[in-house]
């Protein structure tokens, strides 16, 4: 069953995005290179592609939402197995599994398009 409206998937994008960025030294695990640099790669990814997705809170609307979701899915997916793929599970990995888990879910309860009256304010607003 998807719910959640894709305008606050988007506001859910970009602050997951920043947590992600931010997780390193919000949960002390900076001086753990690769569990750092994952969290910030998968942090700056998701925030890159939500600038570009066809949705209310973009910049730029190219990417279709499906696509979107397909992505925050496998990218989940992928931030949720890190610490075993990237060796640094005996050190830190309850981060990015629930990152990774969030952004799974979040991908399977999203709406796959944006209402018609949101996107219709969003081009009336042009010049």
């Amino acid at each position: 069953m998807r719910f959640i409206p894709t305008r606050l998937h988007g506001v859910i994008d970009y602050l997951w995005g920043l947590a992600l960025i931010a997780s390193p030294w919000l949960f002390g695990f900076a001086d753990v290179p690769a569990a750092k640099w994952v969290a910030i790669f998968f942090g700056v990814g998701a925030i890159l592609y939500s600038l570009v997705t066809a949705y209310e809170l973009s910049l730029v609307p190219l990417v279709p939402m499906p696509l979107h979701l397909g992505l925050d899915g496998l990218t989940g997916f992928i931030l949720a197995i890190s610490p075993l793929g990237f060796g640094f599970a005996n050190q830190v990995y309850l981060p990015h599994v629930l990152f990774g888990l969030f952004s799974v879910v979040a991908s399977l309860v999203t709406r796959t398009q944006p209402s018609p009256l949101a996107l219709g304010r969003r081009s009336s607003a042009g010049p």
